[in-house]
């Protein structure tokens, strides 16, 4: 369930269940909504999970369990994995040193799992774990001119920097924390948490009040991430080690042992992983006036084709509103990548679509894009790294 329901449809929502949370999808017109955000500023409901770690062990005991390091600091956070002995990511999650209390951000799904799973692994750390994802709201803020929007509205300190340290003040005469964000719409951001109960008054004044501000929903989301070459979790991340989605941004090769960290180290000392996450764009099929695709996206786990050789699947497909064109994040084998060249020079691959003759889409054409597919004001953190010279 979203916090602000009433509020959304107010403004014209339509939702989706995720996870097992009520989430926005959009407002109407959401291609229009995207490019509000890529010019001006976007206000987003986040649907995250949060669980809670207090007790005097909480840092050591989080920091043991996941990927990279957490931080000792009050007012400072990481974004970090939990992985499966094979390496493979069960979760990502953002954790942030609030002083007396850690707050882990998860995806709705995961918070639940997560509590039973840490709270089977304490025996004598002072370590209290419990879920709190309805004693919180998050609001995302994103777009070139977010800077200017928070600081228009947020009474005490200045916009924190860098990306995930934060900072305590009042919106609308309500506490919150503000979060610097890292990236991943390709524009500046932050999160601007709050109790529950504050959520109406701060929603309120993040749209209404200072620099002028759109409400956008998860399908503005993914359009705006898919353009900065953001894997996400449903999409990318889960079952999959992080060493073939670039995410260096979430991994500490000097920390002490995690569960997977023997095979995602060795991955990285191997030199390059099997596979790497680029950009496709399907080139002459372009969009109408309302961003909608002449063309059917192809789905998930369709294979991608060198010729009559298989070299991969689509992770995700969607239209990208800047570009106004079909675009695509796929997994392919990394040699392959590896011979890839510079966009004036790219290489073409094929998307077969097995399904094509049901649903009227053939098979594609597709050349390959160095990511992210556009510039914004600000990198995504996750943005495929693979650290060659």
């Amino acid at each position: 369930m979203t916090v602000v329901t009433e509020m959304h449809e107010e403004h014209g929502a339509t939702f989706e269940e995720r996870g097992g949370r009520r989430i926005v999808t959009d407002y109407g017109r959401p291609e229009r909504t995207h490019r509000a955000v890529r010019n001006g500023a976007g206000v987003i409901e986040m649907g995250y999970g949060v669980v809670v770690v207090e007790g005097e062990d909480r840092v050591e005991f989080v920091d043991n369990t996941v990927s990279n390091r957490v931080p000792r600091a009050n007012g400072e956070g990481v974004y970090a994995l939990l992985l499966d002995p094979q390496g493979r990511i069960e979760t990502d999650l953002y954790a942030y040193n609030a002083g007396e209390r850690l707050l882990c951000f998860t995806p709705p799904d995961r918070a639940e799992p997560l509590v039973e799973d840490w709270s089977e692994k304490v025996f004598i750390q002072d370590v209290e774990i419990r879920e709190a994802s309805t004693d919180f709201a998050v609001f995302g803020v994103h777009g070139p001119k977010s800077t200017e929007k928070v600081a228009s509205v947020l009474t005490g300190p200045g916009s924190p920097e860098p990306a995930l340290t934060f900072v305590r003040g009042s919106m609308g005469d309500e506490g919150v924390t503000v979060i610097a964000g890292d990236g991943l719409t390709g524009e500046e951001g932050y999160e601007v948490v709050c109790a529950a109960d504050a959520a109406e008054r701060v929603f309120e004044t993040l749209l209404t009040f200072g620099m002028n501000a759109v409400p956008f929903g998860y399908r503005t989301w993914e359009t705006l991430t898919i353009e900065a070459g953001t894997p996400l979790f449903e999409t990318e991340l889960e079952g999959r080690i992080p060493n073939v989605l670039g995410l260096r941004n979430a991994l500490d090769f000097e920390k002490g042992c995690f569960v997977g960290q023997e095979v995602v180290s060795k991955v990285e000392n191997r030199g390059q992983p099997s596979q790497r996450l680029i950009g496709l764009r399907f080139d002459g099929e372009e969009a109408n006036g309302d961003g909608a695709a002449v063309m059917g996206l192809p789905e998930p786990g369709v294979a991608v084709v060198d010729g009559d050789e298989p070299v991969g699947e689509i992770t995700r497909a969607n239209v990208s509103p800047s570009l106004d064109a079909s675009v695509a994040l796929a997994l392919v084998d990394y040699d392959l990548a590896g011979a890839i060249g510079s966009d004036d020079d790219a290489t073409t691959l094929r998307v077969q679509v097995e399904s094509g003759t049901e649903t009227g889409v053939p098979d594609l054409d597709a050349r390959v894009v160095q990511l992210p597919f556009l510039e914004g004001s600000a990198a995504s953190a996750r943005c495929p790294d693979y650290h060659e010279e």
